[in-house]
């Protein structure tokens, strides 16, 4: 996939990135704009129910930049939660920012944007309840 394609949006520079996050997928478009955000075909503040958190979380890395009214960001997100998918977008983003200048690279990456976090969900061993719950001891 290369770093710009010309998009349906009137032959504006399009810059990708792909974000991760626990069991979330999300697939970041940046368009030059007006600070818009799009997810699933939806309103970004309606698709993350209004809440200051998940919005912040993923305009940081544009705040970061000075960059926040000049890109729409359009998401495809998958899997996971709304925590997950949040976090997958900001990383997507930090990405396609890279993508748009080299330059930008250093001040994401000491804000800790381009780092994957990479906590998921530990899996279920048998003989357990969960990964790590054991069943309740009985002495008699």
């Amino acid at each position: 996939m290369q770093a710009t394609e010309k998009d349906n949006s009137g032959g504006r520079a399009v810059y990708w990135g792909t974000g991760r996050r626990k069991s979330a997928i999300a697939r970041v478009r940046l368009v030059p704009g007006d600070g818009k955000l799009v997810v699933n075909g939806k309103d970004g503040n309606l698709y993350f129910q209004f809440n200051a958190n998940y919005l912040g979380v993923i305009k940081g890395p544009l705040e970061t930049l000075g960059l926040e009214n000049e890109y729409d960001i359009l998401v495809k997100a998958e899997g996971g939660g709304l925590t997950g998918q949040s976090d997958a977008v900001r990383l997507g983003v930090a990405r396609a920012l890279c993508q748009l200048d080299p330059e930008n690279r250093s001040p994401l990456k000491i804000e800790g944007y381009l780092t994957r976090d990479p906590r998921a969900k530990e899996r279920k061993k048998y003989g357990l309840h969960k990964a790590r719950k054991a069943p309740q001891y009985s002495k008699r």
